[in-house]
């Protein structure tokens, strides 16, 4: 990648962040600015974390590093805002991973999961334009056969992405559609096979049930498949998003993260929870609508941004 998509997509992420950053930092970043760094002023700081999203136990741990800096008597604005974005990068980069289909065996099997309304559908697709964007060959499996418009929806972003797309019928066994895509992605030589699955929380037990059998159906052709479930979540909900992580997490092996709709919630801190609870890293962060607006998640760059920094080059 080259330097001027780069810049472009860090100055998208601190745009997107700006509503957390201003809820967050900017009030505990005036008073630090004119009074001495004392108990009162870090319980403060904690609170603002908690009422940020970011938990309670992140909160505290997040505190007690940014009260190991050394201030002096009269900190800068732009200092305590870097010693913030260290405090909070710390807990962030042990849970940071990439997603990187094209290192794995042919075809590599995605699997995404998330309710219905999180970004998963339009996450997907942003995918296959991006894999397609490096000369892969990429299919796309609409196994939510319940909701024709997510199967309409699906079919827009595998078209413009040029990407091969699989549907069945209204009411098809999902599972099954599954197991032939899989088939027919191995016959014509696909890179990589991006499966969307259903959403639907009002019976969980049935929606895991289908989860679960997908992924014996994909074993049947591959042990190791799926070799990435994403787990798909939606930042606008705050911290329902820590809820949602448990419901799949639990069950669905998830193996990595992608948190879209940053840049439409002051409450971007829920990924620090989230990050924490989850035994999968966080692989992608979202902060728009564009495609180039779905990025590997940096820890260090969004600590910045979630303080009103700009990101590093």
């Amino acid at each position: 990648m080259n330097d001027t998509p780069k810049k472009g997509w860090l100055a998208r992420l601190s745009e997107g962040l700006s509503r957390s950053s201003r809820q967050m930092t900017d009030q505990v970043v005036s008073t630090f600015a004119r009074k001495p760094l004392d108990a009162e002023a870090l319980e403060r700081l904690e609170e603002e974390l908690i009422e940020a999203d970011l938990g309670p136990a992140a909160a505290a741990r997040i505190t007690g590093r940014f009260a190991e800096h050394r201030f002096g008597p009269s900190p800068e604005e732009r200092e305590i805002r870097e010693a913030l974005a260290l405090a909070i990068a710390a807990e962030l980069e042990p849970r940071q991973d990439r997603f990187d289909p094209l290192s794995g065996p042919r075809p590599y099997v995605v699997l995404f999961v998330g309710v219905n309304g999180s970004g998963k559908t339009t996450t997907l697709g942003k995918i296959a334009a991006r894999l397609t964007a490096q000369g892969a060959k990429v299919m796309v499996v609409a196994c939510d056969t319940f909701r024709a418009a997510a199967r309409d929806q699906l079919r827009v972003w595998a078209e413009r992405a040029g990407a091969l797309f699989e549907s069945r019928r209204d009411g098809a066994d999902p599972a099954g559609l599954a197991f032939d895509a899989y088939v027919k992605a191995r016959e014509e030589g696909v890179d990589v096979l991006l499966i969307d699955t259903a959403g639907r929380l009002q019976n969980k037990q049935a929606l895991m049930d289908e989860l679960l059998k997908i992924v014996r159906v994909l074993k049947k052709h591959d042990a190791d498949a799926p070799h990435e479930t994403l787990l798909v979540l939606d930042a606008t909900v705050g911290r329902n998003a820590l809820a949602q992580e448990q419901i799949f997490g639990r069950t669905a092996y998830v193996s990595g993260i992608v948190m879209t709709k940053l840049d439409g919630t002051a409450r971007g801190g829920v990924l620090v929870p989230v990050a924490q609870a989850s035994d999968a890293p966080i692989k992608l962060i979202g902060v728009g609508e564009g495609i180039e607006d779905l990025q590997d998640f940096d820890a260090v760059a969004f600590s910045r941004s979630l303080v009103g920094l700009e990101p590093q080059d």
